[in-house]
């Protein structure tokens, strides 16, 4: 079965081959929660949170499909664009600060 209706939609084999990445909990950093379009499984999580964790600074990302959040921990406040940017890359769509 590979129906799927999001271009960056992986949930055609039923369960997640990845996950969100892992929280760090270090003292300190900016801490900012997006919403995304499109995610739908762990693989989507997966997809999101390793495109966001290379951008500069940032120290964890977690992101749940089920409600479409995205936090992010940072050294210093993100640029949204380099967010929407990241996020595009992955196959998805930044809405915007939830």
């Amino acid at each position: 079965m590979t129906d799927q209706k999001n271009s960056g939609s992986c949930c055609s084999t039923g369960g997640s081959c990845h996950t969100g990445a892992a929280s760090d909990s270090r003292a300190g950093g900016v801490t900012a929660v997006y919403k995304v379009s499109g995610m739908t499984c762990g693989h989507c999580e997966g997809a999101v949170s390793q495109e966001i964790s290379e951008l500069s600074g940032v120290t964890a990302v977690t992101a749940v499909a089920g409600t479409g959040e995205v936090t992010v921990t940072s050294a210093a406040p993100l640029d949204e664009e380099a967010v929407r940017a990241a996020v595009d890359e992955a196959g998805y769509e930044l809405v915007g600060p939830a």
